[in-house]
C-alpha cells in the first residue's frame, strides 16, 4: 500500500505541475495569437489572460465530472478561494508589511466578489448544483466579463496592470505559437486527467474524501503560481497586484469553474464542504471585504488571515 501511495503522490505532483505549466504556455500562445489578429489588448487581457490564470482549476474540475468525481469541483473552488484570501493575501501582506488598495477595487470589484460568494452559497445550499444553477452562474460570469471589458475601455488598461497581467505588444502571426497552443492543449489534457486520477487513488488509499484533498492539496497546488507572483510583486513594492489577482480569480472560480463543469453533469456537494468549507469561504470573503474598506491591509491582519487558514486546514482533516 505504501508503495502504491507514493506512486500516486508522485503522479499527482507531476501531473499537477504539467497542468499548471501547460496552462501558462497555452495562455501565452493564445494571447500572442489574439494580439496578432488585431484583438484589442484590453479584451485579450480580460478574456485570455484573466481566464488563463484559473485554467488549472477549470480543467481539473471538468475532468473530475468526466471521471464521476464531481464532488471534487466544489472542493476545488472553495479550497482555491479560501487559499487565495487566507494564504496568498496573508503571506503577501506579511512580506510587504502593508498593502494599499485602489479606489476601483474597493468600490466596484469587492462588491462583485461578495456577490459571487453569496451566489455560490445560495446555489449549493441544498447539496446539489443543477444545470439551471449553472446557467445562472455563467450569466453572472458574463455580467462580470462585460463589466471588466467596459472598465478596461474607460481606464485604458489600468485594471490589467493592477492585477499584474501584462499584455504583450502586438507581433506578426508566427507558426510556432500555433504549435505551442496545440501541444500545450495536449499537455493540459494529460495533466488534468492524471491529476484527478491521482486524487481519486490517494483518496481511496488514505480513506479521505476526494473533496477534502481537492479543497486542500489541489487548491494549494493550483494557487502556487499566484503565490509566487504575489510575493515577487510584494518584494518589488507592488503588493496591490495580489489583491487584484485574488478578486478576479475568486469571482471566476465561484461562477465559471462551478458553472462550466455543471454543463456536463450534475455536481454533488458533500456535507464536509457544505457545512465547513463553504462557511469558511464566506468568512474569508467577509474578512477580506471589511479589511479593505480603509483601502489598506496591515501586517497584523495578514497574520490573522494565516491563523484562519490553519483553522481551515485543521477543520477539514479533523
Amino acid at each position: 500500500m505504501i508503495v502504491t501511495l507514493l506512486i500516486s503522490i508522485l503522479v499527482f505532483a507531476a501531473s499537477l505541475y504539467v497542468l499548471i505549466e501547460a496552462s501558462n504556455y497555452f495562455t501565452d500562445a493564445a494571447e500572442r495569437i489574439g494580439l496578432a489578429f488585431g484583438i484589442p489588448d484590453f479584451v485579450v487581457g480580460i478574456t485570455i489572460v484573466a481566464v488563463g490564470t484559473s485554467l488549472p482549476e477549470l480543467v481539473s474540475s471538468v475532468f473530475a465530472v468526466l471521471q464521476g468525481s464531481s464532488e471534487i469541483v466544489i472542493g476545488n473552488v472553495v479550497g482555491s478561494n479560501v487559499t487565495n484570501i487566507f494564504l496568498i493575501i496573508g503571506l503577501t501582506v506579511i512580506a510587504a508589511k502593508k498593502i494599499r488598495i485602489t479606489y476601483e477595487l474597493v468600490h466596484i470589484d469587492l462588491p462583485l466578489l461578495m456577490g459571487s460568494a453569496l451566489l455560490l452559497v445560495v446555489t449549493v445550499w441544498d447539496g446539489v448544483f443543477t444545470l439551471f444553477e449553472a446557467f445562472i452562474c455563467l450569466a453572472a460570469f458574463l455580467v462580470y466579463l462585460f463589466h471588466s471589458i467596459s472598465g478596461e475601455k474607460e481606464t485604458g488598461g489600468k485594471k490589467i496592470a493592477a492585477r499584474g497581467k501584462k499584455v504583450k505588444p502586438r507581433e506578426p502571426v508566427r507558426a510556432r505559437y500555433f504549435v505551442i497552443l496545440i501541444l500545450s492543449a495536449l499537455f493540459i489534457f494529460v495533466g488534468g486527467r492524471y491529476t484527478i486520477m491521482a486524487v481519486v487513488n490517494i483518496s481511496g488509499l488514505l480513506a479521505i474524501g476526494k473533496e477534502v484533498i481537492a479543497a486542500t492539496v489541489v487548491a494549494l497546488g493550483t494557487s502556487l503560481p499566484e503565490l509566487v507572483v504575489s510575493l515577487t510583486a510584494a518584494r518589488q513594492g507592488r503588493p496591490e497586484i495580489a489583491v487584484g489577482n485574488v478578486i478576479g480569480s475568486n469571482i471566476f472560480n465561484a461562477v465559471a469553474v462551478m458553472g462550466i463543469p455543471a454543463l456536463i453533469g450534475e455536481l454533488v456537494i458533500p456535507g464536509s464542504i457544505l457545512m465547513f468549507g463553504v462557511p469558511m469561504m464566506v468568512i474569508a470573503s467577509i474578512l477580506f471585504f471589511f479589511m479593505t474598506q480603509d483601502k489598506e491591509i496591515t501586517r497584523w491582519e495578514g497574520w490573522l488571515l494565516l491563523v484562519f487558514y490553519a483553522l481551515y486546514i485543521g477543520g477539514l482533516f479533523r
